[in-house]
C-alpha cells in the first residue's frame, strides 16, 4: 500500500480514486453486518461473484460488500446503485436474476419491497417508509464503503477533513468547532463532547494523554455501535485522530467486547491499513503530529460500560467502578488524563467537520443537535437500526418507521436506556426523544436501545 508522506499526497490519491470511478456503472451492494451474515448474505456474495465472472460482466456491473444498512427485518437484502433499487429477503435464484438485471440496467418488479399499507411495490430504497422517515447521516455512509477497503473510505472524502484540520494547524479551533456543533455524548450520559475535549486539552500533557472509544455495548437489544464498527471503522479512526490533534492526546484505545468478532476483525484491518498508509503513528502526513490507536478486547462484563470500570479493565485490573473525583479527564488510564466517548460519538466527528458545526446543528433541537441511531426491536413490524433527528417523537419512531405492532395486540410501551432506563407507556408516545424529555419521563436515552412491548 502506498505510504502518504504529506497532505498534498493524500489529496492527490483521493482525486485519482475519484477520477477512476464511474458512478454510472451499476453496482450491486450486499450488506453483510452480523444480521446479514446470519440471514445468508455470504451465500448471496458467492452467487453474485460466480455469476459476474461466469457471464463476463465485470465491466458491466460492480459488486460492493458493506456493513449493515439498518433494515434488519428484510435481510438478506440487496441494493443496486445508482438507481437505488432495493430487493428484500433475497434468495439464491433471485440473486442470479439480480446480477443479470443489473447488468442490463433493469428492475425486477416481482421481487421488490411491497408497501404493507398500499400493497404496491416500491422500487427505490429511499421511498420505503422505513427509510424515508429517517435522516441517515452515519448509516448512509455504511452503504458506500467496504469496511476492509480504506480506498472506499477515501472515495467518500474520508480523511479529507483530517487534511483540513492539519492544514489549519489550530488545535483550539478543533475543540471550538465541536463545542459549536452541540454534539453530546451518544453513550448515555449526554455530556457535551466539546466541553469534555476542552477539559482534556487544558490538562498538563507532559506524561501523555489518552483518548478512548468505548465500544463495550451492553444494553439489551442495543447493537448500534457494533454495526457502525462493522460497517465503517475508518470513521471512528478519523474521529479519534482529529480528537487527538485538538486535545493533545498521544495514545488512543478502542475498548470493544470480544463477543463482536466481525467488528474486531474489521477494526483490526482498518487500523493496520491506516498505519501502513501513514495516517496513524509517528509524523502523520509529514506534519510532526503523532498518534496511534490500539484495540483492547473486553470480556463482556456489563459494568465495564461505566468509564471508571472500563479504565480499570484496560489497565488489566478487575472492572470495578471507582469514586469520582478525580474524574478520568484528570486521572484516567495509568494516572494520565483520559477522555472517553462511545462509537457513535466518534463517528459524528468527521461529519461535523465535513458539514461545518452550524450545518451539523441544524438537525435536531436546541441543546440536542444532530441525529441519533436507535436499535428498534421487540413487538414491532420493522426491526432494525434507525437514524433520526434528536427531538423526534416516540410515536413517529414506533409507527411511521417501525410500522406499529406486527399482530393484533396493541403496543403498550417502549423501554429505553437499557437496565438503567425505564418503560414509557403508549399514552406518552408524543414525547420528544431527547435527553431532558426522557429523563423527565423517568427514563434515559442510554446508548440507544428501544424495546417495544405489546
Amino acid at each position: 500500500m502506498l505510504r502518504l508522506s504529506s497532505i498534498n499526497e493524500l489529496k492527490k490519491l483521493q482525486k485519482a480514486l475519484l477520477d477512476a470511478t464511474d458512478e454510472n456503472i451499476p453496482c450491486i451492494v450486499i450488506p453483510t453486518g452480523t444480521c446479514g451474515q446470519a440471514s445468508g448474505a455470504g451465500d448471496l456474495i458467492r452467487v453474485a461473484k460466480r455469476e459476474i465472472l461466469k457471464k463476463g460482466l465485470t465491466k458491466k456491473v460492480h459488486l460492493r460488500i458493506t456493513g449493515c444498512h439498518g433494515f434488519c427485518q428484510m435481510e438478506p437484502s440487496v441494493l443496486v446503485e445508482p438507481r437505488r433499487v432495493f430487493y428484500p429477503k433475497v434468495g439464491l435464484k433471485e440473486m442470479e436474476r439480480i446480477v443479470e438485471a443489473a447488468a442490463r440496467d433493469e428492475v425486477l418488479t416481482d421481487i421488490l419491497f411491497v408497501d404493507p399499507v398500499t400493497g404496491k411495490p416500491v422500487e427505490r430504497q429511499d421511498d420505503i417508509p422505513f427509510f424515508n422517515k429517517q435522516v441517515r447521516r452515519l448509516l448512509a455512509c455504511s452503504e458506500k464503503v467496504d469496511p476492509i477497503r480504506i480506498y472506499d473510505y477515501f472515495k467518500i472524502n474520508g480523511y479529507s477533513l483530517l487534511a483540513k484540520v492539519l492544514t489549519k494547524g489550530s488545535p483550539g479551533w478543533v475543540v471550538e468547532e465541536v463545542k459549536h456543533s452541540g454534539l453530546r455524548g451518544r453513550g448515555g450520559g449526554g455530556f457535551p463532547t466539546g466541553l469534555k475535549w476542552e477539559l482534556l486539552a487544558k490538562q498538563p500533557g507532559s506524561r501523555g494523554k489518552f483518548l478512548v472509544c468505548n465500544a463495550d455495548e451492553g444494553d439489551p437489544g442495543a447493537y448500534m455501535d457494533r454495526s457502525v464498527l462493522e460497517g465503517n471503522p475508518h470513521s471512528i479512526i478519523e474521529g479519534m485522530i482529529v480528537g487527538a490533534y485538538g486535545t493533545g492526546a498521544t495514545e488512543g484505545i478502542v475498548y470493544v467486547r470480544n463477543e463482536y468478532p466481525v467488528a474486531v476483525k474489521h477494526l483490526n484491518i482498518a487500523l493496520k491499513q491506516a498505519r501502513q498508509i501513514g495516517l496513524l503513528g509517528e509524523n502523520i502526513l509529514g506534519t510532526g503530529f503523532s498518534f496511534d490507536i490500539k484495540l483492547v478486547k473486553g470480556a463482556g462484563a456489563f459494568v465495564c460500560g461505566e468509564e471508571t470500570a472500563l479504565i480499570r479493565s484496560i489497565e488489566g485490573k478487575m472492572g470495578e467502578p471507582r469514586q469520582r473525583p478525580p474524574f478520568p479527564v484528570q486521572k484516567g488510564i495509568d494516572g494520565k488524563p483520559t477522555a472517553i466517548n462511545n462509537v457513535e460519538t466518534w463517528a459524528n466527528i468527521p461529519l461535523i467537520f465535513r458539514l461545518g458545526a452550524k450545518k451539523f446543528a441544524n438537525v435536531g433541537t436546541q441543546g440536542n443537535s444532530g441525529t441519533k441511531i436507535f436499535s428498534l426491536v421487540g413487538k414491532i413490524k420493522n426491526t432494525g437500526l434507525v437514524e433520526v433527528p434528536m427531538g423526534i417523537t416516540l410515536k413517529e419512531i414506533v409507527y411511521d418507521i417501525g410500522g406499529g405492532s406486527p399482530g393484533k395486540a396493541k403496543i403498550k410501551a417502549v423501554q429505553t436506556g437499557g437496565p438503567s432506563g425505564g418503560c414509557i407507556p403508549s399514552d406518552m408516545f408524543n414525547l420528544p426523544v431527547d435527553y431532558e424529555s426522557l429523563a423527565d419521563a423517568g427514563s434515559i436515552m442510554g446508548s440507544g436501545g428501544m424495546i417495544v412491548a405489546a
